[in-house]
């Protein structure tokens, strides 16, 4: 498995009793639903990456849509929800004495985890929208708890005088709208692009403090 495949790796760890062939039919599910979506995808190409019958993917899972929620599912509520919490306490736990410094932070922490993870990252993005029961997941697991840890930072920011007097939820949501913005571009939809990464960072921490820092 790459180093790209974090989660996948942290799932099949986490999971009592998986057998070799399993192990290789997530891998391998992971690949194809990222690369080609989960409409697009057939039992026939995972068992053919995995190397496996395709009777042996039914064996384990009933359906493509098991097989999709037993790598999601798990993944958000076991994995992702707490892997990004601690991820990103790193940074909001630091007291950092300027909000650029912050801001700079959490960009290098985020841009990490997409690195490390696109693939999962690519099937979330994918497939939360048309499954009403993943995205009530995320947003319990994960959107609320992250959303409210940021206010605490704003907040924080706005009372020592560096963010604007604005209602914290806005400026989360223009900071998560900037920032995940350029990471989806970035790791999701245009990764083939010539990007200079050190410069896109500088101007899109330039285009924030210019918007609300005081």
């Amino acid at each position: 498995m790459s180093e790209e495949n974090q989660m996948l790796n942290l799932l099949i760890e986490n999971q009592d009793g998986v057998t070799e062939k399993q192990k290789k039919i997530l891998e391998a599910a992971v690949e194809i639903f990222s690369e080609k979506g989960y409409a697009a995808s057939s039992t026939s190409e995972i068992a053919k990456k995995a190397g496996v019958a395709e009777g042996t993917i039914f064996r384990h899972y009933k359906t493509k849509k098991d097989l999709l929620f037993s790598i999601v599912a798990p993944t958000m509520t076991k994995l992702i929800a707490p892997f990004i919490i601690r991820d990103l306490n790193k940074v909001l736990d630091k007291d950092y004495e300027e909000f650029e410094d912050f801001l700079r932070a959490i960009i290098a922490n985020r841009q990490a985890f997409a690195k490390e993870n696109t693939n999962m990252i690519k099937i979330l993005v994918q497939e939360i929208p048309f499954h009403p029961e993943l995205k009530e997941q995320f947003t319990k697991n994960i959107a609320l708890k992250v959303f409210e840890r940021l206010k605490e930072v704003v907040v924080h920011y706005q009372k020592n005088g560096q963010i604007i007097e604005l209602p914290p939820e806005s400026v989360v949501r223009m900071l998560g709208s900037t920032i995940i913005g350029y990471l989806l571009a970035r790791h999701i939809m245009a990764p083939e692009a010539d990007w200079n990464d050190e410069k896109e960072i500088e101007n899109m921490i330039s285009f924030i403090l210019n918007g609300i820092k005081k």
